[in-house]
């Protein structure tokens, strides 16, 4: 997991999260025990959390993550009598990616909905940072608070996050907090090997999803099936993968863009994406005619 560690937002009791994902909880009369974060690493256990138990992790770990002041534990029922002898409540589970993404949005509070989440995605790693990069940019420049995961640097607002990458479920989830936390209107998401591992974006919600790649319209639905597959995030069945269109071009054409041909087509999937989030035409172009300006 990331060194992001800061403080999330909900507090659910082991009670409510048996209940609504049902899990076993034991004992029973601990339903009302408080925990205010979720790890899946001793370095990350704070007074509060709940642990989880990855299958690498050898059962001994459990009772220092309880020293370590960790409220309860979650493991597999065949490790039942290991978690009691933890001396800290214990929820009876082994959660499959989905149910482990939304059960750590629960407890950050849903981060993703407090955002604009915009995810780019394509075959070249270095070219989706690259993009990254750029779109980030663009909304800042559009007035918005932008927070970034990506391993070319990831950042909230104007802070950096040294995080290890790639990344999983917690961590994103986490990263998402801290962002949501300082304000942040828009997250801007790298879905490439080196920034996420698989599953890494279970429990969030992308608004708007785009990719450089030239493609047509099949081409495209595919690529979008294959990202969300990859890395599990959900979106509108009404959305479709953004890339390049003729009004993004043209709109790029009334402006002066650095880095040739490539500065102006990674421009060109900001606006598209920008648009795509419900940006209108008339503030891209005021934007865009201040930055000609400032030039």
């Amino acid at each position: 997991m990331s060194v992001v560690s800061e403080s999330i937002s909900r507090r659910v009791t082991l009670g409510y999260i048996a209940n609504h994902y049902g899990f076993q909880l034991e004992p029973k009369f601990c339903d009302g025990v408080t925990v205010t974060s979720i790890a899946d690493s001793l370095d990350s256990v704070r007074p509060g959390a709940l642990f989880v138990l990855k299958n690498v992790d050898a059962p001994s770990s459990l009772s220092l993550a309880a020293a370590r002041g960790a409220y309860a534990l979650m493991v597999p029922a065949s490790l039942a009598t290991a978690a009691q002898s933890a001396g800290v409540p214990a929820l009876l589970a082994d959660p499959d990616p989905e149910t482990l993404g939304a059960l750590a949005s629960d407890i950050a509070g849903t981060p993703a909905n407090t955002m604009a989440v915009f995810v780019v995605c394509g075959d070249d790693d270095q070219e989706i940072q690259a993009d990254v990069v750029r779109l980030a940019a663009f909304l800042h420049m559009l007035g918005n608070p932008v927070g970034i995961i990506s391993a070319s640097g990831s950042s909230s607002l104007e802070r950096e996050l040294v995080m290890d990458y790639p990344l999983a479920i917690l961590d994103v989830q986490h990263t998402l907090a801290v962002c949501s936390e300082d304000g942040a209107a828009a997250m801007v998401i790298s879905a490439d090997s080196e920034t996420l591992r698989p599953q890494a974006l279970q429990g969030v919600n992308v608004d708007v999803l785009g990719s450089i790649e030239p493609l047509n319209k099949a081409q495209s639905d595919d690529m979008l099936e294959s990202a969300r597959s990859r890395y599990g995030f959900s979106i509108d069945e009404r959305k479709r993968l953004v890339t390049c269109s003729e009004e993004s071009g043209w709109l790029v054409g009334q402006t002066v863009v650095t880095g040739g041909l490539q500065g102006q087509r990674r421009l060109s999937l900001a606006i598209a994406m920008a648009l795509d989030a419900g940006v209108r035409r008339s503030n891209i172009r005021n934007a865009l005619r201040v930055s000609k300006e400032m030039q």
